[in-house]
């Protein structure tokens, strides 16, 4: 009977551990790396879409990669409003 609680004890603390992992996982990956991301990948940001997408690349294109998150609104469009709401999604290493 204990031998059984014991199992029944493990499998439920690997089931929750197979639910839980993906989503603290995702976190890390929902990162986006304004340096080498595409338009498609920058458009996942909250506010940006193709049109602002574009301008962020050409922007690197232009003056260099980026050296903080923060410099994402030097692109004409890309305010503190659209920083605030991605800044824990935004690399640039």
């Amino acid at each position: 009977m204990k031998l059984r609680k014991r199992i029944l004890a493990l499998l439920l603390i690997v089931g929750f551990m197979f639910t839980v992992a993906p989503v603290v996982l995702s976190q890390d990956t929902d990162k986006v790396n304004i340096n080498t991301a595409s338009a498609e990948e920058i458009t996942k940001l909250k506010n940006v879409g193709d049109k602002y997408a574009e301008r962020i690349i050409q922007y690197r294109e232009a003056n260099g990669p980026f050296k903080s998150p923060e410099d994402i609104m030097k692109v004409q469009g890309i305010g503190a409003k659209t920083f605030e709401l991605n800044k824990d999604r935004i690399t640039v290493e």
